[in-house]
């Protein structure tokens, strides 16, 4: 099985423990969407798919698990090393790449490091474009823009 079906499975439990039907419903549709949103945009910018995917389907974790999103992803970076270091899916340059994605992908006005960026870029476009009724964030309007410019929107 590969790393990122394996880590979907894992992802799958977790998320399955949640008692709540209509936010698990969202947290499945989160995570999967951001995963696909940050695979499309790793693959434009020439980076690595898989470890862009991994980033975005543990990035809320925390959140989920918790219930809170308070501090949520300085914890859910914490929570994605522990995850990594259990299931082995990744050596340690891949875990501090998606850990420091993780960390940092709340931060939305600040420009961090190319991978850093994908998971930012692939929250955003979930967080604009999976409820089109929905106004756009201020703290996310520039870089949506600028997502839209890059993609032809």
């Amino acid at each position: 099985m590969g790393r990122l079906k394996e880590l979907r499975k894992y992802v799958d439990a977790e998320l399955n423990k949640m008692e709540d039907a209509d936010k698990r419903n969202s947290a499945i549709v989160h995570l999967y969407g951001v995963s696909l949103a940050a695979t499309m945009i790793a693959k434009k910018r020439g980076m690595d798919t898989e470890l862009a995917s991994m980033a975005a389907m543990l990035h809320d974790m925390h959140a989920y698990k918790s219930g809170s999103y308070e501090d949520h992803a300085h914890k859910g970076a914490e929570l994605a090393r522990e995850i990594l270091g259990e299931l082995k899916l990744t050596n340690e340059e891949e875990t501090d790449l998606i850990c420091s994605a993780i960390y940092h992908h709340d931060d939305k006005l600040v420009v961090d490091s190319p991978m850093d960026e994908v998971l930012k870029d692939a929250d955003v476009i979930h967080h604009c474009m999976n409820d089109l009724s929905k106004a756009i964030k201020e703290k996310e309007q520039a870089r949506y823009d600028k997502l839209c410019v890059e993609f032809g929107m």
